[in-house]
């Protein structure tokens, strides 16, 4: 495993564009915790020490307390102190973990008269992680009927040119979808090189993150198409992109709330679940690509970020055209791993009441990416953040640990749910470098 690692002290060095989140721009308040091990990893057993620094206009602040709780990933503390900063700095005894996984060390101080926060996760043999999951003994012929089912309806879609999306380098086209034979459709944005030629273009399929919403931003990739790729950027829902962003802010409102929501819709039987046809949808959007003069028959990559990541595995795992993937802090992994009493994967069902039945811990199997990661072949890259809270580090390591292809890791341990630019630039270049000439 090839691992790049970005360390917390590097971020000092970034330009403001770079910082977000817990890096927070323009604040007056900076933490910098600092784990004893430079890559915040450790074996179990070992103990870990976080060095903490709390700054002020960049001013150390001394006699400030801080309080911490310390905690498995996603879960509540089991231990409480508190430290006094001396010369603008403290140490806090994190402990350590006899199972492999993650710590988390949450932070709060007074600093004038607000209260700030952060925390930091150091990990233990992460790279022993195994998933809670088990794949069904008939996974791949569910999917393969499903599949089969859905391709017995004819590849038929609409593409509408969209000139605001155009420029001198690369024409975009607004493509609606079409899915079955119920009239259900998936919306999307495709771009190509302007006066690609036939059979010249590797294709890059782009499922999208969580939630009812639009695609926004349509040209901040708009580099893959400069380059030489066509680029389907796409929703899953069926609502048109350019609806008002009031009118998606009301659909989700009604249609995906916390105990509503599409991810837990139909999760009782696993042929009536949402995603189902979400799934498929990524096969039928591999069929458009392929359909195109302009593809060049060899190479076809997933990539994507959060639902994105997960639905970019997934249609790696269904589809044998896809010869690459690229997935960030994949959701839907490890879903039931709360039955470990562990945090487990996003929608984190854990959190949801009711979630907790053999019916729909039977269907989570069918759908979650751990046992999709164990079907794919071709090479993967693959980035997450270990203080990442919505798609926690344990279970991005429970799906890269199972992967028996050709992989590559990015990890970045201070980032939350959120990748640079410059990451996702340097993505391009790894999808570059694994072309089939």
């Amino acid at each position: 495993m090839k691992q790049h690692l970005l360390l917390l002290l590097a971020l000092l060095c970034l330009p403001l564009g770079l910082q977000a989140e817990n890096y927070p721009y323009r604040s007056d308040v900076l933490w910098v915790a600092q784990p004893d091990h430079a890559d915040w990893l450790y074996r179990t057993g070992e103990k870990a020490v976080i060095e903490v620094q709390l700054y002020r206009y960049g001013i150390p602040q001394d006699g400030i307390t801080v309080h911490y709780e310390l905690g498995g990933d996603l879960m509540p503390s089991d231990t409480k102190g508190s430290v006094v900063l001396k010369n603008g700095r403290a140490a806090i005894p994190v402990g350590t973990m006899k199972r492999p996984g993650f710590r988390d060390c949450r932070l709060s101080a007074t600093v004038g008269g607000q209260t700030t926060r952060h925390h930091v996760k150091v990990g233990f043999s992460p790279e022993k992680i195994e998933p809670y999951t088990a794949m069904p003994a008939d996974f791949r012929e569910f999917w393969e009927h499903s599949k089969e089912e859905a391709a017995a309806f004819p590849l038929r879609y609409t593409k509408e040119r969209a000139e605001k999306y155009c420029t001198d380098k690369i024409d975009c086209y607004l493509v609606k979808l079409q899915l079955n034979k119920q009239g259900q459709s998936i919306y999307g944005y495709l771009f190509m090189p302007k006066d690609a030629r036939p059979g010249s273009c590797p294709a890059v399929l782009v499922p999208p993150g969580a939630g009812i919403k639009t695609i926004k931003e349509p040209l901040r990739h708009k580099y893959y198409a400069e380059q030489g790729c066509i680029r389907f950027e796409f929703e899953i829902h069926g609502l048109h992109p350019d609806l008002p962003e009031e009118r998606f802010r009301e659909i989700s409102a009604a249609f995906n709330g916390r105990s509503n929501g599409y991810l837990t819709n139909g999760l009782d039987n696993r042929d009536n679940y949402y995603m189902k046809r979400v799934y498929l949808a990524c096969v039928r959007a591999a069929d458009l690509l392929a359909s195109l003069p302009e593809w060049d028959g060899r190479n076809m990559i997933a990539q994507g970020g959060s639902q994105g990541g997960a639905l970019a595995l997934i249609a790696t795992a269904l589809d044998l055209r896809i010869t690459a993937c690229v997935a960030n802090h994949p959701a839907l992994s490890d879903m039931a791993r709360f039955k470990l009493g562990e945090g487990d994967g996003y929608p984190h069902f854990s959190k949801i009441p009711g979630m907790d039945t053999p019916d729909k811990l039977r269907t989570m199997a069918y759908y979650d990416v751990v046992n999709f990661a164990r079907l794919i072949r071709v090479p993967v890259y693959m980035t997450w953040g270990y203080n990442d809270d919505t798609c926690p580090p344990t279970t991005s390591y429970a799906v890269y640990n199972v992967l028996s292809c050709p992989k590559e890791a990015l990890l970045t341990p201070v980032n939350e749910h959120w990748t640079s630019e410059a990451t996702g630039r340097n993505q391009l270049e790894w999808i570059k470098r694994h072309l089939t000439k």
